[in-house]
């Protein structure tokens, strides 16, 4: 089942996503009790929003082991837990801005997204796939010179506005620990990989996170990136005015946004 978050009408809706790219409206939470409306419509008739509005959104750094290699860093003995702040989620097709503060160095990081569904608190692993509601694709956009050089710590390079996209959709049919992941920049490939290469597969995450903090409805676990991030490239490839970054998961869809420079 596929989740969708839209505008129609100035009013913001839950629907699901029919095979035939028809919309059913929801009445009530997708976090808790909901009832379809029955009046269809197409998904071309509204304007997509990011799938959720979370609360929280947990990154995870250095989670596939190529990657690790490619930041010249070991692979970590447990999660590498960082936080973006909520206000930097964007939706399909949104701009990704570079900030005037620090637009020379941003990068993409095609990421499978998680969503949490229900309160979580000291999950264990085995237990951990009853508090997914499902999965999207996520872009961890980061100012690299923010993150590595001028700052002690990751929370400004990776929380400016419009720097956690998300989309198109929620799937909660996958399994998030083997599908296909890939960015392409302006139709190029530069990341392409499979979700069991992730070091801390996705029910580990959540029984990690779980222990570190309670989960609320909502919550988005960004998973990791693969190997072919921009800085690490040689010459290092960052996003400029005009690009144009897809995510890919398999079993869910393809995540869309241009980039512009901050006006």
């Amino acid at each position: 089942m596929r989740f969708v978050r839209y505008s129609r009408d100035s009013r913001i809706n839950y629907g699901v996503l029919e095979v035939d790219n028809q919309v059913t409206p929801l009445e009530g939470d997708i976090f808790g009790k909901w009832t379809p409306r029955g009046d269809k419509v197409n998904l071309t008739e509204v304007q997509l929003l990011a799938p959720v509005h979370p609360p929280t959104v947990i990154g995870i750094g250095l989670n596939y082991g190529a990657h690790a290699k490619e930041s010249g860093q070991p692979a970590p003995n447990a999660p590498v837990i960082f936080l973006k702040a909520n206000t930097s989620v964007a939706a399909p097709g949104q701009p990704i801005v570079l900030p005037r503060m620090a637009p020379n160095e941003v990068d993409y990081e095609a990421e499978l997204a998680i969503v949490i569904g229900k309160q979580a608190r000291n999950v264990l692993e085995k237990d951990a796939r009853e508090y997914v509601l499902g999965f999207t694709c996520g872009n961890d956009v980061s100012a690299r010179d923010c993150q590595l050089r001028l700052d002690v710590q990751w929370a400004r390079g990776k929380s400016f506005d419009t720097f956690a996209p998300l989309g198109p959709w929620i799937e909660n049919e996958i399994d998030g620990d083997n599908c296909n992941i890939q960015c392409r920049l302006n139709g190029r490939i530069m990341q392409s990989s499979n979700t069991n290469d992730l070091i801390f597969n996705t029910r580990q995450l959540v029984s990690y996170a779980s222990k570190c903090m309670t989960l609320l409805p909502g919550t988005i676990i960004m998973t990791g990136t693969p190997a072919g991030v921009g800085f690490a490239r040689k010459p290092p490839v960052f996003l400029k005015d005009g690009d144009v970054v897809e995510v890919e998961v398999e079993g869910i869809g393809t995540l869309k946004n241009p980039v512009k420079n901050e006006p």
